[in-house]
């Protein structure tokens, strides 16, 4: 299996009415459908199959969306193991009115390639480019150490 770099995927949108409550704010679950559609993406383009969400390791909302607010996705794998991928996200929002651009979410979501059976099948190996990319896959492999260990932990 061919190795890849790492490929960032994009995605942009208009918050809309149906996504807010009464006073405009855009629902947290909103964001995150939409921090998970864009994972999907990023992993599916990484290992060429279908892929699954096996675990949202964290989501932290750093700032309100509001209706008519552009939205920005940005997904990249950050490492690949045998049949899983972590997968970084962050959110912008816009004003288009103003031109601010603010930082709203970041998210970490851990998506595993599956066959049209469901049944788990490999993913190519992720090799960095750059000292970023590098940097991003060893911060990867720490979190999934702690997965691991918190698993163990509770028993699970």
């Amino acid at each position: 299996m061919e190795s890849k770099t790492p490929r960032v995927s994009e995605m942009a949108l208009v918050m809309q009415p149906p996504d807010a409550n009464s006073n405009g704010f855009v629902h947290g679950g909103s964001i995150m459908k939409l921090v998970d559609t864009i994972a999907g993406v990023a992993a599916m383009r990484h290992a060429q199959s279908r892929v699954v969400t096996a675990q949202v390791d964290s989501l932290s909302f750093l700032a309100p969306v509001h209706i008519g607010d552009v939205v920005t996705l940005e997904a990249v794998v950050t490492q690949a193991w045998h049949t899983s991928m972590e997968v970084k996200v962050v959110v912008h929002r816009e004003d288009p009115l103003r031109a601010e651009r603010t930082l709203t979410t970041t998210a970490y979501l851990t998506m595993v390639a599956v066959d049209q059976d469901g049944h788990t099948v490999a993913v190519p190996p992720l090799v960095p480019a750059t000292d970023r990319e590098r940097q991003r896959q060893a911060e990867a492999e720490v979190r999934r150490e702690e997965r691991i260990h918190l698993r163990e932990r509770l028993g699970a």
